[in-house]
């Protein structure tokens, strides 16, 4: 034997000898590692990049975004002896699959399938994961999660998944889809706004089976003003409001206004080229706060998971609310009465979405999600939050959670598109809806240290 052979087999024989020396992760060193949060936040961001890509209404986007931290948490609460199922506690949810008496489970891993199955399951660009997952479910074999943990893991969290998913089909969504939302014509109801003149969004929305509220008027807000010109009327002030707002918005306005668009779905006109551009929803945005806040605490994966869904139930709750008195009030628009009465040439600063005006999403939504966060996280934690950069919204910094809530309320008529009334009577509105979810939907076995 050569010089050079003699050298590789002895260098072989080595490795081996070091290799089989080796001692294998123990369950606790790969779980330490596999419940990295950061995990579960790449699995989550993945979801928002597909929302946007697949252009997803608000209310739609928030159901998705429940449903796979639902899983997610459900298939991460045997890890951690505080916390327990939500069976029993979101409405007709009863707890899914036990995991295996005796055997060894990747929990962390099994949480992050779960949520990416139902993910799956509910989005359209299916693709996406697919260049996704494999480094992904491959960064775990690399935490020394052993083989036979790792794919009983993973069936454990399809299993999760898959009563999720059972779950889902029983809320009525499939039964909304295809209607429409007659439009009357009457004085002060709501009419197709420019420049697309789409029809109004998911008017059935109030149907869906509800998350933790008894009924979806169960917080109906106050009625919104009369609709009349009259001079002085509390109506025809709002209206004054909006458009003197409009005629005056000054940067600052404006960088607010932008930064809180989140509209889905914006049909950009130039000449005679109509094209659209995709932006992050309502939900998706609070869910990147509670993710930005969640590294700022330095939350352990059990808490930002809870987070995540507990903000989702908000989020989605809140949109029930809130679109079942859109589709009862059917408010007209500012920029309908305004153009038709008052200015012709004039414009909204943001393009105005497609559904009735009362009361403001925005303000319900933000509000729900923001009331369940500073339960969470605190009342006065600073932040700042760059998360819709790279869509080109900017970076804003608040002194509290609520108070990034009231921007995003306040946004909504310096962007031209909704009355004060509905920001304010949408923010009671969303805070009632947020203090119901923490009261009715506990994760911790102790109520003591839940909150």
């Amino acid at each position: 034997m050569n010089v050079s052979l003699r050298f590789g087999y002895l260098l072989a024989v080595v490795l081996v000898g070091l290799t089989a020396c080796q001692k294998p992760a123990s369950p606790a060193e790969y779980n330490a590692k596999a419940a990295n949060p950061e995990y579960y936040n790449s699995a989550l961001n993945k979801l928002t990049e597909v929302v946007i890509h697949d252009i997803f209404s608000p209310p739609v986007a928030s159901r998705i975004y429940s449903y796979a931290n639902l899983a997610g948490y459900e298939a991460l609460v045997p890890f951690d002896a505080q916390y327990e199922s939500l069976g029993g506690k979101l409405k007709r949810f009863q707890s899914g699959p036990k995991p295996e008496p005796g055997k060894e489970y990747c929990f962390p891993l099994a949480s992050t399938r779960a949520f990416l199955t139902v993910a799956r399951a509910l989005t359209f660009s299916v693709d996406f994961y697919d260049t996704f997952e494999k480094p992904f479910y491959e960064q775990y074999k690399k935490d020394g999660v052993p083989d036979e943990v790792y794919d009983r893991s993973i069936a454990y969290g399809e299993a999760v998944a898959k009563h999720i998913l059972d779950y889902a089909a029983k809320d009525s969504y499939k039964q909304t889809r295809g209607f429409k939302h007659t439009v009357t014509n009457e004085e002060g109801s709501w009419v197709p706004t420019p420049p697309a003149y789409m029809d109004a969004a998911e008017p059935q929305w109030n149907k869906l089976r509800c998350w933790a509220m008894d009924t979806c008027n169960q917080f109906m807000p106050p009625r919104p003003h009369p609709y009349s010109l009259v001079k002085g009327s509390p109506y025809e002030k709002e209206l004054d409001e909006v458009y003197q707002t409009g005629k005056n918005v000054d940067k600052q306005k404006q960088d607010i206004a932008y930064f809180w668009d989140d509209n889905a779905f914006v049909m950009n006109v130039a000449g005679h080229v109509m094209y659209a551009s995709k932006k992050m929803t309502p939900g998706g945005h609070w869910l990147a706060i509670a993710q930005t806040i969640s590294r700022k605490k330095k939350l352990n994966m059990m808490q930002t998971v809870e987070a995540y869904a507990l903000t989702s139930f908000a989020l989605s709750d809140g949109f029930i609310s809130c679109w079942d008195e859109k589709y009862r009030s059917k408010t007209v628009r500012p920029e309908t009465v305004i153009n038709k009465l008052i200015d012709p040439k004039w414009t909204p600063f943001l393009q105005t979405p497609p559904f009735p005006e009362y009361p403001s999403g925005h303000s319900v939504i933000s509000t729900a999600a923001a009331t369940v966060l500073t339960s969470l996280m605190g009342d006065n934690i600073a932040f700042t939050d760059s998360t819709e950069f790279p869509y080109g919204h900017g970076v804003r910094s608040f002194p509290s959670i609520r108070a990034a809530a009231d921007e995003a309320s306040i946004s909504r008529l310096y962007g031209g598109i909704h009355y004060r009334s509905a920001l304010d009577n949408g923010q009671v509105e969303g805070e009632k809806v947020g203090k119901w979810v923490l009261e009715k939907i506990h994760t911790r076995k102790s109520a003591v240290a839940q909150r």
